[in-house]
């Protein structure tokens, strides 16, 4: 259920044992390869960069951006100065191009192990971002939020019954909080009192405004919602948690039809999910939606999680990178610049 869009290293591509359901060589205007895969369900597009025309400019890598899902794509690149100058590479991570490397090894690894921006956040020029947009940004015009040091408001919801939602903030709290000051307060309930953690609080949804305003000195703001839909609207961001059990699903889809439906768009996670990648691929199509993060059953005694600082990493918490990023940069063989 792979794709391959090939050009000069169409021979190297050959070679990858894979399953390919379709492959097209040549050298294509993007917007031919958007129009042939952007309704094309696919599992990996192994992309040779040199199939795309004008690839130097990186604005034909933003229109691919927009328009296909770019944490299924693997980005083959070429040796050609301007596509692997860091300003190039971290053009990519501004458009959420995760995915590229040099060589087939890195293929294969990327193909099992696709990238989160935690792996390739050290190459991405912030602080040149930073600069050009508060230059090129008309008098009067709001700076970004990634230039402005303010508290994020993360919630945490879940849509099947019981989905983990309240361990789920607790051990993100006990997580952040070795990088970053945070709090978190859960609605209109109180099982935050057996977790005998600082800094958890239960609060009615009506003074969820009180509390966030009075913690605006925190850096994070974790929220368990239970069923409050109020309390997303004070939120910045806002997961919601599925637990892909036959059951669970079954019953969400017998109460609400439609509840998939309403999730469109929004950062899904899979918790407490045994799902392998394959799997997580199939329930996409069938449900139709984006899978932000596959998360597995976690231990909340342990003291460092690895896969709970990757989906950190992923939700924006730069810091919660552990330590991997030198040794994959160098099997990808990307950065040799």
């Amino acid at each position: 259920m792979n794709v391959i869009v090939a050009n000069k290293y169409q021979s190297m591509l050959e070679s990858l044992d894979i399953e390919i359901i379709k492959s097209i060589q040549g050298e294509y205007e993007v917007d031919e390869i958007i129009e042939t895969f952007k309704n094309f369900f696919f599992q990996r597009m192994i992309l040779d960069i040199t199939a795309i025309k004008n690839y130097k400019d990186i604005k034909n890598l933003q229109k691919l951006s927009i328009s296909l899902d770019m944490d299924k794509v693997i980005l083959l690149l070429d040796d050609s100065p301007e596509s692997s100058s860091p300003d190039y590479l971290s053009k990519l991570i501004s458009m959420g191009i995760y995915n590229f490397t040099k060589n087939l090894d890195g293929i294969l690894y990327l193909y099992n192990n696709p990238n989160s921006y935690r792996d390739v956040a050290q190459y991405h020029q912030l602080e040149t971002v930073s600069q050009q947009t508060v230059a090129a940004a008309p008098t009067g015009a709001a700076v970004p939020n990634y230039v402005i040091n303010e508290t994020r408001v993360i919630g945490v919801k879940n849509v099947t019954h019981d989905s983990g939602a309240t361990t789920l903030v607790y051990m993100m709290k006990q997580q952040l909080e070795k990088n970053y000051s945070v709090v978190a307060v859960e609605i209109d309930k109180h099982e935050f009192a057996y977790f005998k953690s600082k800094n958890m609080e239960s609060v009615s949804s009506v003074n969820l405004g009180n509390f966030i305003t009075r913690n605006r000195n925190q850096e994070v703001i974790l929220v368990d919602l239970n069923h409050s839909i109020e309390a997303e609207k004070l939120c910045n961001d806002v997961v919601y948690l599925i637990e892909p059990s036959v059951i669970k699903l079954n019953k969400l889809m017998i109460a609400d039809r439609n509840a998939l439906g309403r999730l469109k768009g929004k950062k899904v996670i899979l918790n407490q999910s045994l799902l392998t990648a394959k799997d997580v691929l199939d329930f996409e199509y069938e449900s139709r939606l984006k899978i932000f993060f596959n998360m597995p059953p976690l231990d909340e005694r342990e003291k460092q999680i690895h896969i709970l600082n990757v989906f950190l990493a992923k939700l924006g918490f730069d810091r919660q990178a552990d330590g991997e990023i030198e040794k994959k940069s160098k099997l990808l063989g990307i950065f040799n610049i």
